[in-house]
């Protein structure tokens, strides 16, 4: 693309890699590559959930410090919205990982659904928020932020209400710091790697410069 900026000028027009799609329409490229990364982030679910003893027994000397991992949980909704950028994609992947660990097998039970549906709300909250036209590392860390809370707020419902409300706090301190670095961050540059290698050049994300 030529550079029409003029000498002394600054150009306007916003890095190719953090644009919205032409449209909000949904294609059948949209709705396979959100299948394929739900089957994918699930896969990861799947093995947390077959892990999450071992997984505990490290975090054992302070329980409420395993909110540092809890960004893997939310990670499909942040990828999701930066890579699609359509109404819908953080829910609905995020959702789908849920139920591929699900399927596959959880000691979480039916709850993973219900997990992934509100964690992945979180995520889409944001990406509304800025109307599906703002793609930035910082909206997307966002997504993180917001997804990883309502998981923290929910799981201290459904999992850790014998704790005492400083261990919940604390429980939720750490997932919302891990929200914002691993699925947030994380999923940024996870998808801007997923980008170079020209993968998404169907995708208004996959035009990076």
């Amino acid at each position: 693309m030529p550079n029409t900026t003029t000498p002394g000028s600054r150009s306007t027009t916003a890095p190719a890699f953090t644009q919205a799609p032409p449209t909000k329409k949904w294609r059948v490229v949209d709705y396979v590559v959100t299948a394929v990364l739900g089957i994918a982030v699930g896969l990861i679910f799947w093995v947390l959930a077959a892990s999450w003893k071992g997984i505990e027994l490290a975090f054992q000397a302070f329980p409420p410090s395993i909110g540092l991992i809890a960004g893997l949980w939310v990670l499909a909704g942040p990828l999701a919205g930066a890579i699609i950028r359509k109404p819908g994609a953080a829910l609905l992947c995020e959702l789908l990982a849920a139920a591929v660990e699900g399927v596959l097998g959880s000691h979480f039970g039916a709850t993973v659904l219900l997990s992934g549906f509100l964690q992945g709300l979180g995520a889409e909250l944001v990406f509304a928020a800025f109307g599906y036209r703002k793609f930035t590392l910082w909206v997307t860390a966002l997504s993180g932020l917001v997804a990883a809370t309502f998981m923290a707020v929910s799981e201290n419902i459904l999992y850790n209400a014998e704790w005492q409300f400083d261990f919940q706090l604390a429980y939720a301190v750490c997932a919302m710091i891990s929200g914002v670095v691993i699925s947030g961050i994380g999923a940024w540059y996870a998808y801007r790697a997923i980008a170079k290698t020209g993968a998404l050049s169907s995708f208004a994300s996959g035009r990076v410069r």
